[in-house]
């Protein structure tokens, strides 16, 4: 079914980038809040275990789009759902991590 193949698409960029700050912090050699963490998603993961977490990201995006129906980049219905999906997951993650790295306007003083 072709909408099934859209929703992979979707989350297949959910995970494409969600795979960037963790990726970016590990390779950086610094902590970052992952799913591992005390408590999750709040407390700091080891560099390792962000590189390990993105690489894992990235790879379920790569399985999503690429071995999920015939996604063609140069569709406009096939990209949508992927820029979509990354547009969902940036914005949640840019407000749940910029309260923790300053990221919010309305907490600066």
């Amino acid at each position: 079914m072709q909408w099934l193949d859209f929703v992979a698409w979707f989350f297949g960029g959910v995970f494409l980038l969600n795979a960037v700050p963790h990726l970016v912090s590990g390779v950086r050699g610094e902590p970052f809040q992952s799913p591992f963490a005390n408590p999750p998603g709040k407390g700091l993961s080891s560099s390792t275990v962000n590189v390990l977490w993105g690489l894992f990201n990235l790879a379920v995006g790569y399985a999503l789009v690429c071995h999920v129906g015939r996604f063609d980049l140069r569709q406009t219905g096939d990209a949508a759902a992927l820029g979509l999906g990354m547009l969902a997951i940036g914005l949640f993650l840019a407000r749940h991590f910029g309260q923790f790295h300053g990221g919010r306007a309305a907490e600066r003083t």
